[in-house]
């Protein structure tokens, strides 16, 4: 057994020191600079804190969006088995270099399930792992889709085995594989997966009928079902907190009249991302569209040389720094999808050569994941998904599907050529197939090569510059001249694989000798690619990156305030899609793609037309400015805030969502309340008699908890400046449970009792803690399963 595992320890050992030296900085103690990990620093400040302060799990917090729960962005699921799995299959290496160790490894583990060569299941996950999109989204800072995509392979490769009756295995591969692919937390990527798979279960289903196989299809259903039912126990707690907090957020329905029409995303906002038709050749010549948004040139450029003619050289020098390259549909792009020439290469090889099932849900799974991302350029079809497709309308960035691609290119290529090594085709056969791959792959790029203007190198970014032509002009010459580069690049590495692999047919070559050949040629290709997105220069020192803001003066100024809950509202950034406020304060911004529903929509209504009572009722105690001809951002101090809680004087009752949204235009919060009919039967008995000697006070305040002081001579109506969330919050006056309602839209109101009393509100969402048993006891389930199943598989081998 020890001399089995060998060749597997050695390529593990291999995968980590790969990863390693390409992240070299690490090893000195830098960390990445990621935009979004940025972003969720700022936004879980307060959250982080509170958990490392007293060990508790907060699930809410007031520093973005003046309130929202936290299950999408920190909370911590203790009782998760698969929370372990994923540390330890990291060996502990440091970030990033385990996100490319766990693409290498799960690639791996798949085409070692499918019986490939070990040499060349080294090879493959190289090829996989290394795909540009796949280290474009760590530079950005994706650390959830990166590890949903690392742990695709281990999921298909179980779900694989099942239908190849090799059930004991398939079915320990397939929990492990979908348990690790939910606790990612990345829900489209696992979306596109199962869309893949259902491809899959369909070619399987015809197959079985075509042999007369139903009994085995149906046995090898039933067991998947079981794999995915203990898979979603663990994660039970984030499933059905995000499905429960989704209905409240962005990607579910709206109230609103007008914006009915979908119970999901805006299509034009779902598809502002949509990959161009004729940027598909990304996949095969990285450059083909010019690459990333902002591109730096050298001095030897058209586009230099012409501004040094017409502007001068110090604008050209600045210029060129982040040059306007890409010239595809998306508004912008860090990079392109490139799976690698040698890939494409091999994929045509397998569609050529492979003849089992497996070659058409792949080929199916490929071209879905291609006009998906067409998205808005093939409009019809991203209907039908979008208004037909559970679920599909929740998510953005359709150009994403292509990571599936990213995925079933390399697997149909690999299996392509394991056809080639091991004789089950013929060396005829098999020669023909390489020659015709190499005409159609090396073709394309011979035609791009000699012909880059055939698509004509302009796009929607040259509209910026159309009173300098000549700047155009030139763009295209440096546009033409990076396709050129790229595409002899692709020509040469096509070439390189095929002549390997034909002379290794020919018994010219060893298999030993293009095992290692091939996957260097496949490191070098996309090792070089992958460079010019992520390299040395994105580490920085780790200090940086653990407090990636730094206060301004107004920042220092506001954090002086000794009153621990008042919101800020900077307008000196995006206010919405800023996280650098949220880090210092409570703050009316913030940024995540999922806020809450009604809060966006008070975003949209009422707080983009600078209505100051909105304002005033969420407590907006300072704003950061930015004076005209001041070096520095300012805070103005807010004298309308409202605070934290007041008693108001009348009651404005509408009758719906419309009405109770159009009531915020020009209602004084600070004497009226506006409260929809529906929560009529809170305030049944209800006596107005406003006591202007009555106070309220804040006593108390934590993510989680918020407590008031409160008397009066009679019975009151109160305003909380907190956020209603009906699925988490409970109210309490003196310990005992007290019912509370949303006014003034996104608000708290509650009946206050005459006399002195204590109010208490504390964030305890049911949906969370009722599940986190089911957690604890899917994971014990899964413990006992693979240790049972451990040991009944070393009895049976002995």
């Amino acid at each position: 057994m020890f001399k089995k595992l060998i060749p597997h320890l050695i390529a593990v050992v291999l995968f980590a020191l790969i990863a390693l030296v390409y992240c070299a900085p690490v090893l000195s103690g830098k960390k990445l600079s990621q935009h979004d990990m940025s972003v969720s620093l700022g936004s879980s400040k307060e959250a982080d804190d509170f958990r490392a302060k007293t060990g508790i799990d907060p699930l809410w917090s007031n520093n973005m969006f003046s309130g929202m729960p936290m299950y999408l962005t920190t909370t911590v699921i203790h009782e998760n088995i698969f929370k372990y799995i994923y540390k330890i299959s990291t060996l502990g290496l440091p970030d990033p270099a385990n996100l490319i160790f766990l693409y290498l490894l799960g690639f791996y583990i798949l085409l070692c399930a499918l019986k490939l060569d070990q040499r060349l299941a080294i090879a493959g996950a190289i090829a996989y792992a290394f795909s540009s999109y796949f280290f474009i989204i760590i530079q950005a800072g994706h650390v959830t889709k990166a590890m949903a995509l690392a742990f695709v392979p281990i999921m298909v490769a179980g779900i694989l085995l099942c239908y190849k009756k090799e059930y004991t295995k398939g079915f320990m591969l397939a929990v492990i594989g979908m348990g690790l692919e939910i606790y990612s937390n990345h829900l489209q990527i696992t979306y596109y997966t199962i869309m893949a798979m259902i491809l899959l279960v369909i070619c399987y289903f015809i197959d079985a009928i075509r042999n007369k196989q139903l009994p085995a299809f149906f046995k090898s259903s039933a067991i998947v079902t079981a794999a995915a039912v203990l898979a979603i126990l663990p994660n039970i707690t984030t499933i059905y907190s995000v499905y429960d907090y989704g209905k409240f957020s962005t990607r579910g329905p709206s109230e609103l009249t007008e914006k009915k029409v979908s119970d999901g995303l805006d299509i034009g906002y779902a598809t502002d991302w949509s990959y161009g038709i004729a940027e598909t050749m990304t996949l095969l010549i990285p450059d083909f569209m010019g690459g990333a948004s902002q591109t730096e040139l050298d001095k030897k450029s058209a586009t230099y040389q012409a501004l040094v003619q017409n502007a001068g050289e110090g604008q050209a020098q600045q210029f060129i720094k982040q040059a306007p390259l890409y010239w595809g549909d998306q508004p912008i792009t860090s990079g392109p999808t490139y799976a690698g020439a040698i890939i494409i290469f091999l994929f045509v090889l397998g569609l050529f050569l492979v003849k089992e099932i497996d070659k058409w849900w792949l080929l199916a799974a490929t071209i879905l994941s291609i006009l998906l991302a067409w998205g808005k350029n093939f409009q019809f079809f991203t209907d039908i998904f979008f208004n037909h497709f559970p679920g599909y309308n929740k998510f953005r960035a359709v150009s994403m599907t292509l990571a599936l691609a990213e995925f079933t290119l390399p697997l149909l290529g690999l299996l392509g050529l394991k056809k080639v090594l091991d004789g089950s085709v013929s060396a005829a056969d098999s020669k023909k197939a390489i020659l015709r791959s190499t005409y159609i792959t090396g073709g394309i790029c011979l035609v791009l090569l000699m012909l880059p203007s055939l698509f004509g190198l302009g796009g929607k970014v040259d509209e910026n510059f159309k009173e300098y032509p000549w700047l155009i002009e030139a763009l295209k010459q440096d546009r033409a001249t990076a396709m050129r580069v790229d595409a002899f690049r692709s020509l040469f590495f096509i070439v390189a694989a095929a002549l390997l692999i034909y002379f290794t047919l020919q018994n010219k070559i060893q298999k030993n000798v293009l095992y290692i050949s091939l996957g260097a040629l496949l490191l070098l290709d996309m090792w070089t690619v992958n460079k010019r997105y992520l390299n040395n220069t994105n580490f920085v020192a780790g200090g940086k990156v653990e407090n990636p803001f730094t206060p301004t003066p107004a920042d220092e100024q506001i954090l002086k305030d000794p009153d621990p809950n008042f919101k800020v509202m900077n307008t000196t950034v995006s206010t919405f899609n800023d996280a650098s406020t949220s880090f210092f304060h409570k703050s009316i911004g913030g940024y995540h793609g999922a806020k809450m529903k009604r809060y966006q929509e008070l975003i949209e209504y009422q707080i983009s037309k600078n209505n100051m009572q909105v304002l005033n009722m969420l407590n907006t105690k300072y704003f950061i400015v930015q004076p005209q001809g001041a070096q520095q951002p300012v805070a103005q101090m807010n004298p309308g805030a409202l605070g934290h809680a007041w008693f108001v004087k009348e009651i404005k009752w509408v009758a719906n969502a419309d009405s109770e949204i159009n009531a915020l235009t020009g209602f004084d919060p600070k004497n009226t309340v506006i409260i929809d009919n529906r929560f009529k039967n809170q305030l049944v008995g209800f006596n107005m008699q406003f006591d202007s000697t009555a106070t309220i006070s804040l006593t108390k305040y934590q993510p989680n908890q918020v407590d008031y002081k409160t008397t009066a001579n009679n019975e009151q109506l109160s305003v909380f400046s907190e956020i209603y969330y009906e699925h988490g919050w409970q109210g309490y006056i003196d310990g005992k449970k007290a019912d509370h309602f949303r006014v003034n839209y996104v608000l708290r109101g509650m009946r206050v009792p005459a006399g002195s009393h204590e109010i208490q509100f504390k964030f305890e969402p049911q949906v969370y803690y009722a599940t986190q048993k089911v957690a604890l006891a899917g994971s014990s389930l899964i413990v006992l399963l693979i240790v049972g199943l451990s040991i009944m598989g070393l009895k049976k081998k002995e």
